[in-house]
């Protein structure tokens, strides 16, 4: 007879699951001795996502072995408890938060620098680069891909549930509790490069004539040297960033 764990996931983890594994516990038969990471994921949820594990109501970390008769609890992020002196599983936080997005997040990537936030992005990243990069960099990978989320090598990752980018944002900053680290306009929205002032005389000669009789304060992308002004654009951004505060 196969060996048998117990296990139940809680919160925003049954996201990944099948229906009849949701909100319950139950008995999941395994072969060999998988490695409580292994275990976890092999059900659908990413290692990343996991916060607090518990094996027979002991804090475990993702390598102990599972046996037979275990019961196992597997918790999401906690948002408004201390958990680090039992905390096993997660890595240390990362000291400033800077992102990595895959293929299908350009317009998040495009929101999360208007809020002043690093976030690299390219149509261009391989699965294996974006696990690369997260790693070798420190940035956060926000993927829609689970799988992504299970490379060994990626420790800091979140799974983007929302299909809207503006609904996006909004889960981001609540998942990693970014409202008050705002700073809107530090950053280019095309190549995350910190803008920096350029004299007016400079810009006036890159800008259309009816911005040059109305504007007189300028920032420049050093990177793809794109200006920016404060024009009506800016003004629908400002509208679309109250928003976001207000629903973060």
């Amino acid at each position: 007879m196969a060996p048998t764990a117990y296990i139940r996931f809680y919160a925003e983890l049954n996201d990944f699951l099948s229906l009849g594994k949701k909100q319950a516990t139950f008995a999941h038969n395994f072969k060999g001795a998988p490695t409580v990471k292994d275990l976890i994921e092999s059900l659908g949820a990413p290692h990343t996502e996991v916060d607090l594990i518990l094996v027979n109501g002991i804090s475990a970390d993702f390598s102990q072995q599972v046996q037979d008769g275990d019961r196992i609890s597997v918790y999401p992020v906690f948002e408004a408890l201390d958990i680090s002196p039992i905390l096993q599983v997660r890595p240390e936080p990362l000291r400033e938060p800077c992102f990595v997005l895959d293929t299908h997040l350009g317009k998040l990537a495009s929101y999360l620098r208007m809020l002043g936030f690093d976030a690299w992005y390219s149509n261009n990243y391989k699965d294996e680069e974006l696990a690369s990069i997260s790693a070798n960099n420190h940035r956060i990978l926000l993927t829609r891909d689970r799988g992504l989320l299970k490379r060994s090598n990626v420790t800091h990752g979140y799974l983007v549930r929302a299909d809207d980018p503006k609904e996006q944002v909004t889960e981001v900053l609540q998942r990693f509790d970014l409202t008050n680290q705002i700073r809107p306009f530090l950053r280019c929205m095309r190549c995350n490069r910190l803008l920096k002032p350029v004299p007016e005389d400079e810009a006036r000669r890159k800008v259309p004539p009816r911005v040059r009789q109305q504007v007189h304060d300028y920032k420049s992308c050093p990177g793809c040297r794109r200006i920016y002004w404060k024009g009506s654009h800016y003004e629908r951004m400002v509208d679309f960033i109250c928003r976001v505060i207000t629903t973060s």
